[in-house]
Protein backbone atom coordinates (compact mmCIF):
# COMPACT_ATOMS: atom_id res chain seq x y z
CA UNK A 1 0.00 0.00 0.00
CA UNK A 2 1.37 3.15 -0.59
CA UNK A 3 1.60 5.71 -3.79
CA UNK A 4 -0.66 4.81 -6.96
CA UNK A 5 -0.09 6.75 -9.88
CA UNK A 6 -2.53 6.37 -13.33
CA UNK A 7 -0.05 8.65 -15.42
CA UNK A 8 3.50 9.37 -15.72
CA UNK A 9 3.60 13.21 -16.63
CA UNK A 10 6.83 14.31 -18.11
CA UNK A 11 7.35 17.01 -15.23
CA UNK A 12 10.58 19.41 -14.73
CA UNK A 13 11.88 21.55 -11.74
CA UNK A 14 8.01 21.41 -10.44
CA UNK A 15 6.58 23.02 -7.25
CA UNK A 16 3.84 21.41 -5.33
CA UNK A 17 1.38 22.93 -3.08
CA UNK A 18 -0.35 20.82 -0.69
CA UNK A 19 -4.29 21.53 0.89
CA UNK A 20 -5.79 19.98 4.10
CA UNK A 21 -8.77 20.32 6.20
CA UNK A 22 -7.93 22.95 9.33
CA UNK A 23 -9.26 25.51 10.71
CA UNK A 24 -11.72 27.49 9.23
CA UNK A 25 -10.35 25.37 5.83
CA UNK A 26 -8.46 28.11 4.88
CA UNK A 27 -5.49 26.22 3.49
CA UNK A 28 -7.84 23.27 1.76
CA UNK A 29 -9.66 26.08 0.88
CA UNK A 30 -7.53 28.20 -1.25
CA UNK A 31 -5.07 25.20 -2.87
CA UNK A 32 -7.83 23.78 -3.62
CA UNK A 33 -9.05 26.58 -5.60
CA UNK A 34 -6.18 27.07 -7.50
CA UNK A 35 -6.32 23.58 -8.58
CA UNK A 36 -10.22 23.91 -9.87
CA UNK A 37 -9.22 27.01 -11.65
CA UNK A 38 -6.15 26.13 -13.51
CA UNK A 39 -7.85 22.65 -14.39
CA UNK A 40 -5.15 20.36 -13.06
CA UNK A 41 -4.99 16.92 -13.95
CA UNK A 42 -5.42 13.84 -11.30
CA UNK A 43 -2.56 11.78 -12.08
CA UNK A 44 -2.33 10.05 -8.78
CA UNK A 45 -3.25 8.98 -5.16
CA UNK A 46 -2.48 7.54 -1.67
CA UNK A 47 -3.96 4.66 -0.81
CA UNK A 48 -5.80 5.06 2.43
CA UNK A 49 -6.29 1.50 4.28
CA UNK A 50 -3.04 2.32 6.04
CA UNK A 51 -4.24 5.67 7.06
CA UNK A 52 -8.20 5.97 7.47
CA UNK A 53 -10.90 4.32 8.41
CA UNK A 54 -13.85 3.71 6.11
CA UNK A 55 -16.48 6.84 6.12
CA UNK A 56 -19.15 4.48 5.39
CA UNK A 57 -19.92 1.67 3.95
CA UNK A 58 -21.63 1.46 0.36
CA UNK A 59 -24.51 -1.32 0.02
CA UNK A 60 -26.24 -2.04 -3.32
CA UNK A 61 -29.68 -4.41 -3.70
CA UNK A 62 -28.46 -5.64 -0.87
CA UNK A 63 -24.60 -6.57 -1.59
CA UNK A 64 -21.70 -4.50 0.08
CA UNK A 65 -20.45 -2.78 -2.79
CA UNK A 66 -17.04 -0.81 -1.68
CA UNK A 67 -16.09 1.05 1.62
CA UNK A 68 -15.58 4.88 0.94
CA UNK A 69 -12.44 6.48 2.35
CA UNK A 70 -10.63 9.99 2.47
CA UNK A 71 -9.38 11.01 -1.10
CA UNK A 72 -6.09 12.14 -0.83
CA UNK A 73 -4.99 12.98 -4.74
CA UNK A 74 -2.32 14.28 -6.96
CA UNK A 75 -2.79 16.62 -9.88
CA UNK A 76 -0.75 17.85 -12.51
CA UNK A 77 -0.84 21.13 -14.93
CA UNK A 78 1.70 23.62 -16.67
CA UNK A 79 1.22 27.16 -15.89
CA UNK A 80 3.45 29.70 -17.91
CA UNK A 81 6.52 26.84 -18.51
CA UNK A 82 6.12 25.77 -14.73
CA UNK A 83 4.99 22.21 -13.43
CA UNK A 84 2.90 22.33 -10.83
CA UNK A 85 1.90 19.80 -8.59
CA UNK A 86 -1.20 19.71 -6.37
CA UNK A 87 -1.82 17.50 -3.43
CA UNK A 88 -5.11 17.47 -2.13
CA UNK A 89 -6.37 15.48 1.37
CA UNK A 90 -9.95 15.94 2.03
CA UNK A 91 -8.72 14.18 5.73
CA UNK A 92 -5.13 14.13 8.27
CA UNK A 93 -4.34 10.76 9.86
CA UNK A 94 -4.69 10.84 13.42
CA UNK A 95 -3.96 8.59 15.99
CA UNK A 96 -5.30 8.45 19.34
CA UNK A 97 -7.75 10.82 20.10
CA UNK A 98 -5.61 13.54 18.27
CA UNK A 99 -7.47 15.68 16.49
CA UNK A 100 -4.03 16.75 14.48
CA UNK A 101 -1.96 14.86 12.26
CA UNK A 102 0.62 13.27 14.71
CA UNK A 103 2.61 10.10 15.07
CA UNK A 104 3.72 7.36 12.58
CA UNK A 105 0.72 7.49 10.14
CA UNK A 106 1.33 11.34 9.93
CA UNK A 107 4.98 10.85 9.16
CA UNK A 108 4.47 8.64 6.62
CA UNK A 109 1.64 10.39 4.70
CA UNK A 110 4.51 13.32 4.81
CA UNK A 111 6.88 11.09 3.39
CA UNK A 112 4.65 9.34 0.27
CA UNK A 113 3.66 13.40 -0.26
CA UNK A 114 7.05 14.16 -0.58
CA UNK A 115 8.25 10.99 -2.44
CA UNK A 116 6.05 12.48 -5.35
CA UNK A 117 7.20 15.49 -5.22
CA UNK A 118 10.97 14.25 -5.55
CA UNK A 119 10.22 11.94 -8.48
CA UNK A 120 8.82 14.58 -10.44
CA UNK A 121 11.69 16.80 -9.74
CA UNK A 122 10.16 19.18 -7.52
CA UNK A 123 12.38 21.79 -6.23
CA UNK A 124 9.62 23.69 -3.35
CA UNK A 125 6.65 22.63 -1.34
CA UNK A 126 3.89 25.06 -0.68
CA UNK A 127 1.73 24.18 2.37
CA UNK A 128 -1.44 25.93 3.80
CA UNK A 129 -3.61 26.63 6.94
CA UNK A 130 -4.50 29.16 9.44
CA UNK A 131 -3.37 31.64 11.74
CA UNK A 132 -6.08 31.73 14.84
CA UNK A 133 -4.87 35.31 16.05
CA UNK A 134 -6.77 38.62 17.28
CA UNK A 135 -8.42 39.74 14.19
CA UNK A 136 -12.01 41.30 13.48
CA UNK A 137 -13.96 39.15 11.18
CA UNK A 138 -14.69 42.51 8.70
CA UNK A 139 -10.90 42.88 8.54
CA UNK A 140 -8.88 41.67 5.88
CA UNK A 141 -6.95 39.12 7.42
CA UNK A 142 -2.70 39.03 6.82
CA UNK A 143 -0.63 35.82 5.86
CA UNK A 144 1.73 34.53 8.34
CA UNK A 145 4.87 32.77 6.39
CA UNK A 146 6.66 29.73 7.56
CA UNK A 147 10.22 28.51 5.59
CA UNK A 148 12.22 25.83 6.41
CA UNK A 149 14.91 27.60 5.01
CA UNK A 150 16.37 31.39 5.62
CA UNK A 151 17.07 32.20 2.39
CA UNK A 152 13.55 32.29 1.25
CA UNK A 153 13.13 34.85 4.05
CA UNK A 154 14.10 37.60 1.36
CA UNK A 155 11.82 36.40 -1.12
CA UNK A 156 8.67 36.23 1.72
CA UNK A 157 9.36 39.76 3.11
CA UNK A 158 8.50 40.81 -0.54
CA UNK A 159 4.84 39.76 -0.47
CA UNK A 160 2.30 42.38 0.18
CA UNK A 161 0.44 41.76 2.95
CA UNK A 162 2.46 38.88 4.07
CA UNK A 163 4.50 38.65 7.42
CA UNK A 164 6.87 35.93 8.89
CA UNK A 165 5.68 34.17 12.30
CA UNK A 166 8.87 34.77 13.41
CA UNK A 167 8.41 38.52 13.19
CA UNK A 168 5.23 39.32 14.43
CA UNK A 169 5.64 41.00 17.77
CA UNK A 170 5.39 39.57 21.22
CA UNK A 171 6.10 35.92 19.49
CA UNK A 172 10.26 36.58 20.26
CA UNK A 173 10.58 34.52 17.26
CA UNK A 174 9.22 31.43 18.13
CA UNK A 175 5.85 29.88 16.81
CA UNK A 176 4.04 26.46 16.39
CA UNK A 177 2.34 25.07 13.35
CA UNK A 178 -0.06 21.80 14.34
CA UNK A 179 -0.69 18.95 12.00
CA UNK A 180 0.69 18.09 8.84
CA UNK A 181 1.85 21.39 7.51
CA UNK A 182 4.27 21.89 10.15
CA UNK A 183 4.96 18.21 10.15
CA UNK A 184 5.60 18.59 6.26
CA UNK A 185 7.93 21.44 6.27
CA UNK A 186 10.66 19.67 8.76
CA UNK A 187 10.37 16.30 7.03
CA UNK A 188 11.36 18.59 3.00
CA UNK A 189 13.89 19.98 5.31
CA UNK A 190 15.56 16.57 5.99
CA UNK A 191 15.31 15.96 2.07
CA UNK A 192 16.66 19.16 1.22
CA UNK A 193 13.73 19.85 -0.14
CA UNK A 194 12.52 24.19 0.30
CA UNK A 195 8.88 24.22 1.81
CA UNK A 196 6.80 26.73 2.75
CA UNK A 197 3.85 27.22 4.85
CA UNK A 198 1.44 30.06 4.50
CA UNK A 199 -0.95 30.82 6.75
CA UNK A 200 -4.15 33.27 6.62
CA UNK A 201 -5.14 34.51 9.82
CA UNK A 202 -8.71 33.94 11.43
CA UNK A 203 -10.38 35.37 14.34
CA UNK A 204 -9.67 33.38 17.52
CA UNK A 205 -13.45 33.67 18.50
CA UNK A 206 -14.30 32.01 15.27
CA UNK A 207 -11.99 28.93 15.45
CA UNK A 208 -14.23 26.25 16.68
CA UNK A 209 -16.95 27.82 14.15
CA UNK A 210 -18.93 25.79 11.73
CA UNK A 211 -17.80 28.33 8.91
CA UNK A 212 -15.32 28.23 6.75
CA UNK A 213 -13.15 31.66 6.11
CA UNK A 214 -12.67 32.58 2.75
CA UNK A 215 -10.97 35.88 3.66
CA UNK A 216 -7.85 33.81 4.60
CA UNK A 217 -8.32 31.74 1.84
CA UNK A 218 -8.66 34.74 -0.41
CA UNK A 219 -5.21 36.19 0.98
CA UNK A 220 -3.65 33.11 1.07
CA UNK A 221 -4.47 32.75 -2.94
CA UNK A 222 -3.02 36.42 -3.45
CA UNK A 223 0.29 35.62 -2.62
CA UNK A 224 0.07 31.89 -4.13
CA UNK A 225 -0.88 33.56 -7.59
CA UNK A 226 1.62 36.52 -6.77
CA UNK A 227 4.36 33.73 -6.97
CA UNK A 228 3.43 32.01 -9.67
CA UNK A 229 3.09 35.43 -11.42
CA UNK A 230 -0.64 34.59 -12.67
CA UNK A 231 -4.33 36.42 -12.29
CA UNK A 232 -7.50 34.31 -11.35
CA UNK A 233 -10.92 34.85 -10.83
CA UNK A 234 -11.66 35.37 -6.92
CA UNK A 235 -15.36 36.53 -7.32
CA UNK A 236 -16.82 33.26 -5.83
CA UNK A 237 -14.45 33.98 -2.62
CA UNK A 238 -15.71 37.92 -2.54
CA UNK A 239 -19.34 36.02 -2.90
CA UNK A 240 -19.03 33.68 0.27
CA UNK A 241 -17.05 35.53 2.56
CA UNK A 242 -19.82 38.38 2.20
CA UNK A 243 -22.57 35.10 2.73
CA UNK A 244 -19.88 34.61 5.96
CA UNK A 245 -19.50 38.08 7.40
CA UNK A 246 -23.59 38.57 7.11
CA UNK A 247 -23.82 35.17 8.97
CA UNK A 248 -20.83 36.09 11.77
CA UNK A 249 -22.50 39.18 11.90
CA UNK A 250 -26.01 37.63 12.68
CA UNK A 251 -25.11 35.15 15.33
CA UNK A 252 -23.16 37.50 17.11
CA UNK A 253 -25.53 40.25 17.41
CA UNK A 254 -27.77 36.90 18.80
CA UNK A 255 -25.85 36.62 21.59
CA UNK A 256 -25.28 40.48 22.52
CA UNK A 257 -29.51 40.99 22.54
CA UNK A 258 -29.70 37.33 24.57
CA UNK A 259 -26.46 37.75 27.11
CA UNK A 260 -25.45 34.94 25.47
CA UNK A 261 -22.06 36.08 26.38
CA UNK A 262 -20.88 38.64 28.87
CA UNK A 263 -20.60 42.21 28.49
CA UNK A 264 -16.58 41.94 28.64
CA UNK A 265 -16.79 39.67 26.11
CA UNK A 266 -18.70 41.54 24.00
CA UNK A 267 -16.50 44.21 24.60
CA UNK A 268 -13.23 42.60 23.64
CA UNK A 269 -14.93 41.42 20.08
CA UNK A 270 -15.85 44.71 19.26
CA UNK A 271 -12.89 46.60 19.94
CA UNK A 272 -11.22 44.54 17.48
CA UNK A 273 -13.55 45.81 14.54
CA UNK A 274 -11.46 49.31 14.94
CA UNK A 275 -7.87 47.82 15.30
CA UNK A 276 -5.69 47.16 12.84
CA UNK A 277 -4.22 43.84 12.36
CA UNK A 278 -0.72 45.26 12.05
CA UNK A 279 -1.25 47.04 15.58
CA UNK A 280 -1.75 43.54 17.29
CA UNK A 281 -0.02 41.29 19.38
CA UNK A 282 -0.34 37.94 20.10
CA UNK A 283 -3.56 36.17 22.11
CA UNK A 284 -2.52 35.81 25.62
CA UNK A 285 -3.84 32.92 27.30
CA UNK A 286 -6.44 34.88 29.54
CA UNK A 287 -8.04 36.82 26.31
CA UNK A 288 -8.17 33.41 24.70
CA UNK A 289 -10.36 31.49 27.69
CA UNK A 290 -12.08 34.48 28.67
CA UNK A 291 -13.49 34.44 25.02
CA UNK A 292 -13.81 30.79 23.67
CA UNK A 293 -15.17 29.20 27.55
CA UNK A 294 -18.49 31.07 26.39
CA UNK A 295 -18.22 31.17 22.53
CA UNK A 296 -16.98 27.68 21.88
CA UNK A 297 -19.78 25.68 23.63
CA UNK A 298 -22.52 27.40 21.32
CA UNK A 299 -21.43 25.56 18.21
CA UNK A 300 -22.01 22.22 17.38
CA UNK A 301 -18.94 20.33 18.04
CA UNK A 302 -20.12 16.97 17.03
CA UNK A 303 -21.41 18.17 13.92
CA UNK A 304 -18.55 20.23 12.83
CA UNK A 305 -16.04 17.88 13.14
CA UNK A 306 -13.01 19.96 11.50
CA UNK A 307 -14.21 21.99 8.65
CA UNK A 308 -15.73 22.23 5.65
CA UNK A 309 -15.37 22.68 2.07
CA UNK A 310 -16.27 25.86 0.40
Amino acid sequence: MGVKLYKQPELKDSIMFCGWPGIGNVGISAIDTLRAVLRAEEFGEIEPWDFFDPRKVVIEKGLLKDLEFPSNKFYFQRVRKRDLIFFIGQEQPTEGETRYAEGQKAYRMAGLVLDVAEKFGCRRVYTSGAAVTQIHHTAKPRVWAVPNSEKLIDELNQYENTILMSAIEGRDGQGVITGLNGLLLGVAKKRGLEAVCLMGEIPYYLQAAPWPCPKGSKSVLEVLTKILGIKIDLSKLDELAEKVEAEVEEFLESLYKTEAVPPEVRDEIEKLRHIEPAELGPITEEEQKKIMEHIDELFDQEGRKDERHL
